[in-house]
């Protein structure tokens, strides 16, 4: 069971990371399409902004969980008896 949730936690971890870098080429695609509406034109900056740091918290958090996953198995590899 420990085995099979570890390998859902890494695909979980990989599809985070797929996903925000996925989202950094789609986001300069989507930006003129948002600066067509008159009332989001305005605040483009922020949107830009906010788009862009959602991708790299995709990122971040779908590294920190593989990190983390791995870690964890070194660790208790290290303890484990021969």
């Amino acid at each position: 069971m420990s085995d099979n949730k570890s390998n859902l936690q890494v695909a979980w971890g990989i599809a985070l990371i797929m996903m925000g870098i996925m989202f950094f080429f789609r986001i300069p695609q989507v930006i003129p399409e948002i600066e067509q509406i008159g009332t989001f034109s305005s605040g483009i900056g922020f949107i830009k902004f906010c788009l862009y740091f959602i991708a790299v918290t995709l990122i971040a958090g779908g590294g920190r969980k593989l990190y983390h996953q791995f870690k964890g198995q070194k660790e208790n590899a290290d303890y484990s008896d021969p």
